[in-house]
């Protein structure tokens, strides 16, 4: 997770004297923030491979700022020379940086791919997508890759519309939108006052104000960074502590672990002082830390939750019991409850970001006969965004409701299944909506029918409902649990983005063994579904145990206190 951090920094005596931070460097893990400026010299540390999710979200990242930057440069193409200025992206960074500040110097109303001076004695370092001028200087415009507004219904009243600032994104122009509502996210805003400060300190800074264009690309929203600025003054000088190993820290893990470069190394550490992080999210773990919780062993043998503890405290205790007898998956209830029907319809989608979904695969079970269907996908190999969509989309919803209304004619019942609704949910009404009127579109209201229905049924929700697992409740991480193991070891969602490049020809050849790759991948996760569907229904009431047997195994494990009251209470 180190990559992007700025080695710019004085040394001394094997530690960083004068840490210079970068836009990355002000929110996240404190603990990786030391690991990544400790004993630093000129030279970087070795990057070990990232793990394909943040590969995934960095190439997405960078496509998306691409797509925008030639949007930006379109709608100023026909604006008098000097007045949008594109700074080299391939050229040095020191050219980047005379370039941008000649450009300042010259005019430029919108400069892009702006880089600014680095700052050692402020510790700063960063480059701004865009710096706009707004009549008294330059103010930064970020490109992010996710949602920075959403839309504010019509429904809502005006006394209820508190709206927020945009601007158009061919010309800056804030004023006050209440049709929308800001996503505010933590990180923009503390990198659109990083390079605030910056452009102050060189003297061209406009108002305290910056801009923010999300996965919409739709506007600009602006935020008035006069009331950030103290705060990350603040922050800054805390985190130049840290980078400069002032402040000691140790690692707990929260979501930023997952493909962190120093996890394997914090894992260790924590596993060995079974640390309560492991079982409980960060937030969580906090709250018991200062309520001297620290180890999973305290945590096990607990039954008072801290006052301040957010969430199913019970749940907590159970995962820590789980962790200490190696218990993948524990019951809530007695009996397991799963709906089932004459005919099984299993689905699972594939998309590529936000370019639309190009394979639509599906399993058909008439249990009435016993009889599986072989796997049926419905696909599109035509680089999205493609019409061509349509029509595989089309093929897949008039097959599934032949399926359902022949069953229906049978006196037969009915369900179709996805995991984890929300993705499948997502693309059924966005495939609707984008192909409305074209040949085999269902309309909104029949989507929005059939998502309502008793008819869709979400195993993730079942499981859920179900069980607690402490690993999580991916079907990656379930379904092995039912006796389900994919075929190919790197099958997942951001794997199958990079095959999906190749399987199309993106930015290079067509390669068809991709296209079975992930036709193979689609395949073993509704196939998957159906298997744990019916471990569930048939096996998982006598192998999974109870919370109260697990409480049972557990105190066996601490040497028999306190079981025959267990047994008891069963």
């Amino acid at each position: 997770m180190a990559a992007g951090v700025s080695y710019a920094a004085a040394t001394e005596g094997g530690r960083v004297s004068s840490p210079v931070l970068g836009a990355r460097d002000l929110t996240g893990c404190e603990h990786r923030l030391a690991l990544d400026f400790a004993a630093r010299t000129d030279s970087p540390p070795a990057r070990e491979q990232s793990a394909p999710e943040v590969t995934q979200r960095i190439r997405a990242a960078t496509e998306h700022r691409s797509k925008v930057q030639d949007l930006l440069r379109s709608l100023h193409s026909d604006q008098p020379a000097g007045t949008f200025v594109m700074i080299d992206a391939a050229a040095s960074r020191s050219a980047r940086i005379d370039a941008t500040y000649r450009a300042a110097r010259s005019g430029a109303r919108w400069i892009a791919d702006a880089v600014l001076r680095t700052d050692i004695d402020a510790g700063r370092r960063g480059h701004s997508e865009l710096l706009v001028h707004d009549g008294i200087g330059y103010v930064p415009v970020i490109v992010v890759n996710h949602r920075v507004s959403y839309p504010v219904s019509s429904e809502v009243g005006d006394s209820q519309r508190t709206g927020i600032v945009t601007s158009p994104l061919w010309g800056w122009l804030p004023t006050v939108d209440q049709t929308r509502g800001a996503r505010n996210n933590k990180r923009d805003q503390m990198r659109l006052a990083h390079l605030c400060r910056m452009l102050q300190s060189d003297g061209i800074a406009g108002r305290a104000h910056g801009g923010v264009i999300g996965l919409d690309v739709d506007c600009i929203v602006v935020y008035d960074l006069d009331p950030l600025l103290d705060g990350y003054d603040e922050n800054l000088v805390h985190r130049r502590r840290i980078a400069a190993q002032q402040v000691v820290t140790s690692p707990s893990r929260i979501g930023e672990c997952r493909g962190c470069q120093w996890w394997p190394q914090c894992e260790t550490e924590l596993i060995a002082r079974r640390d309560v992080s492991l079982v409980v999210n960060g937030a969580q773990a906090k709250v018991l830390a200062d309520n001297e919780i620290r180890t999973i062993d305290r945590l096990a043998a607990l039954s008072d939750a801290p006052e301040e503890f957010k969430g199913p405290f019970e749940e907590a205790v159970v995962f820590a019991q789980c962790w200490l007898t190696g218990t993948k998956l524990v019951r809530r209830h007695d009996d397991v409850a799963v709906q089932r029907a004459d005919v099984e319809v299993d689905v699972d989608m594939e998309s590529f970001g936000e370019d639309g979904a190009y394979l639509w695969g599906t399993l058909l079970t008439d249990n009435t006969i016993g009889q599986v269907q072989p796997y049926r996908p419905f696909v599109t190999w035509q680089p999205l965004p493609t019409v061509d969509e349509a029509r595989s989309f089309a093929e897949f919803w008039q097959w599934l409701m032949t399926i359902r209304n022949t069953a229906r004619a049978q006196g037969k019942t009915f369900a179709a299944y996805c995991y984890s609704e929300q993705a499948e949910n997502r693309w059924l009404r966005g495939s609707a909506d984008r192909f409305a009127g074209l040949p085999g579109i269902p309309s909104r209201a029949k989507i929005d029918a059939f998502i309502a229905s008793d008819e869709w049924v979400d195993i993730f929700a079942a499981v859920g409902q179900n069980f607690l697992s402490p690993s999580g409740k991916g079907l990656k991480r379930v379904a092995p649990i039912a006796g389900f193991h994919w075929r190919d070891d790197d099958a997942g969602g951001a794997a199958s983005m990079d095959w999906y490049r190749h399987a199309v020809g993106i930015d290079e050849t067509v390669d068809i063994s991709q296209r079975e790759r992930l036709l193979e991948y689609n395949e073993d996760d509704v196939r998957a579904t159906k298997i744990l569907r019916e471990w569930m229904d048939n096996i998982a009431s006598s192998t999974v145990p109870t919370v109260e047997e697990l409480r049972i195994r557990y105190l066996r494990t601490r040497g028999g206190d306190g079981i025959e009251e267990a047994a008891a209470a069963q």
